[in-house]
């Protein structure tokens, strides 16, 4: 098996121990790596029903055959486990150069278990791995930890780090790499913190294995070139997704006021134009030739910012000063915490607290409150007061005071930066996303705005599965950055051509979709597996957007509809084969090869 290192390591902090483990060539070939790996993992290891906060719990760290090599932008890994957030599989993809170090450290994974009976971080070199002291870094922000691990292990070395968010357990907190790369929104850094494990440190110098290294090497080089003369390369490193602020504005989809409405009055302040203005640096993930890290000035300091959290932290709290939302940001990722949910949670009490319903909390916040966000925000890092409320999300805070239908999230994960008022399809992605709602499985909504805007048409739900297959199933598990796909138009076939040279196997565009669709219904059956039941209300999108139309802008009254949205759901299930209530069927399991995963499980 050539394009694996063919090995996984296993580690016990209880016991502290590590142990290398061959990587079955079966799962390798069925799964590829990624977030493929992870949920095979996590099915066959983790005890159904454990705690996800429980030494039981696995954390898993997972590489993909392209990680670590030369082209478009593969220095990414995927960080997944049981949610604490949601109670189902949660993951999400951090650039770091942790991923490649661990490549070359001669892993294609790391599955950690067990509690250090106190706080700890892992230092990988190889065959080397050594269970040290963090007694000296628990309750230092990620900046501080990843700089002094650093000084300590060299600058070589990547690093995995959680903040306090994530000591405290904080169910939206993430892990935290290169000071902006932040991944795992359904509260990894938790799970995480949890086994009081403040860090993971890995340096490698091995050769990451290539079937055809000459064959490789050249179509890198060429589909690097590609990307970098499309048209649009300029503009892309000039802004990155910060435009898209711009674009959301004019498409009446940009979140505002905890998703009431899609437009903002000072959108302009916090968009790709005021980011070219004033940006002072620019950084990117490891192996990266389109950088997306756009630094700005913040409150204090400079923050790298991206679209999500300049319009969660933004337009959505209504607040329009693009160094007040770059400080809440810089607050959130050294806390170790996700600014997407962070920005659902505070705009959900500024909502609680113009009904009248905040009361019950003891805490009142209006619009466009800046200082208070921000005293907030250190609340929840540290669980203190009201903090520890809003520290579980915004659907248990719902749960507690009431208001549930102006929380916005799906199975208890709260939506990314898209209005959905006027965007059907975009909010099928969101339902039917297999972490709770998220956008990277399914950004279906540029194509949506420019097809049938209004419309719940089977072709949307097929759409919704082809870009699900792509974006949550090729690129997690190679694992790689959608990026150069999306923005600059390089071609899928690269991406195919590249894989064949790395690894040896004749791959071809319909094995990438069907290992998707196994890991799509592997994960579904993960999330029924845990629940103990399954129903279509887990896959419908917030209540707001069909019960309180918009009240502004060109798209005034727009809201989704109930019935039509329930029959484009019919035509998603049935195009992924699975039955009325989502659950995918008998006949649709032996297909993909998931025969041992039988209904006995629910």
């Amino acid at each position: 098996m050539v394009g694996w290192t063919g090995r996984i390591l296993k580690v016990n902090l209880t016991r502290r121990k590590a142990v290398a483990q061959e990587l079955d060539p079966s799962v390798a070939r069925d799964f590829i790596g990624g977030r493929g790996l992870a949920v095979k993992i996590l099915w066959d290891e983790l005890p159904r029903g454990v705690d996800p906060l429980s030494p039981h719990s696995k954390l898993v760290f997972a590489t993909g055959p392209l990680t670590g090599l030369p082209g478009p932008n593969f220095g990414k890994l995927v960080v997944a486990a049981k949610s604490p957030l949601t109670g189902g599989y949660g993951d999400g993809n951090v650039g770091s150069w942790a991923a490649v170090n661990l490549r070359k450290a001669g892993y294609d994974a790391l599955v950690v278990e067990g509690r250090a009976d106190k706080p700890t971080y892992l230092y990988i070199e190889g065959d080397k791995v050594e269970f040290l002291d963090a007694g000296d870094l628990w309750g230092l922000n990620t900046w501080a930890v990843e700089d002094k691990l650093q000084r300590i292990h060299g600058r070589d070395a990547g690093v995995l780090v959680i903040g306090p968010a994530g000591e405290n357990l904080v169910k939206f907190a993430t892990v935290i790499s290169q000071r902006g790369r932040s991944g795992g929104r359904p509260g990894m850094g938790a799970v995480m913190g949890s086994k009081r494990l403040k860090a993971v440190v890995v340096k490698g110098k091995g050769e990451i294995p290539i079937a055809d290294r000459e064959t490789y090497l050249k179509l890198a080089n060429q589909a690097v070139r590609e990307g970098t003369s499309s048209p649009s390369y300029g503009f892309w490193m000039r802004q990155g997704t910060t435009a898209t602020i711009e674009w959301a504005q004019e498409a009446g989809v940009l979140p505002v006021y905890n998703f009431s409405e899609g437009q903002f009055e000072y959108f302009d302040k916090i968009g790709g134009g005021a980011v070219e203005k004033f940006e002072t640096d620019l950084k990117s993930c490891p192996l990266c030739f389109m950088a997306c890290g756009h630094w700005v000035p913040a409150v204090e300091g400079t923050v790298e910012v991206d679209y999500e959290n300049l319009a969660m932290l933004g337009s959505n709290l209504g607040i329009g000063d693009l160094q007040k939302v770059g400080e809440l940001n810089r607050l959130a990722d050294a806390m170790g915490m996700d600014t997407i949910s962070l920005g659902n949670v505070l705009g959900y009490v500024m909502e609680a607290s113009e009904l009248g319903l905040a009361e019950r909390l003891g805490v009142y916040l209006e619009w466009g409150d800046f200082q208070t966000s921000l005293e907030l925000t250190r609340d929840i890092a540290h669980r203190r007061g009201v903090g520890a409320v809003l520290a579980d999300g915004v659907r248990r805070v719902a749960e507690r005071i009431g208001g549930e239908d102006f929380a916005i999230h799906v199975k208890g994960l709260e939506v990314s930066a898209y209005d959905c008022h006027a965007a059907p399809a975009m909010a099928l992605s969101y339902a039917t996303s297999p972490i709770g709602a998220h956008h990277k499985d399914a950004w279906v909504i540029a194509w949506e705005v420019k097809t049938d805007r209004f419309g719940y048409s089977r072709e949307k739900a097929a759409k919704v599965v082809e870009l699900q297959r792509v974006r949550g199933g090729w690129f997690e598990t190679f694992v790689g950055c959608r990026f150069p796909w999306v923005e600059v138009g390089l071609s899928l076939d690269w991406y195919v051509k590249l894989f064949q040279a790395a690894t040896g196997l004749s791959a071809t565009a319909d094995y990438f979709n069907l290992v998707g669709d196994r890991i799509y219904a592997l994960i579904r059956a993960f999330w029924i597996r845990e629940y103990g039941w399954w129903s279509r209300q887990m896959d419908m999108p917030p209540a707001k957007w069909f019960k309180r139309p918009l009240t502004r802008g060109p798209l005034r009254g727009a809201h989704l509809d109930y019935d039509s949205y329930n029959k484009m759901l019919d035509h998603y299930y049935e195009i992924r084969g699975w039955d009325r209530e989502g659950v995918p069927t008998r006949e649709t399991l032996e297909k993909l090869g998931l025969s041992y995963v039988t209904r006995v499980n629910t």
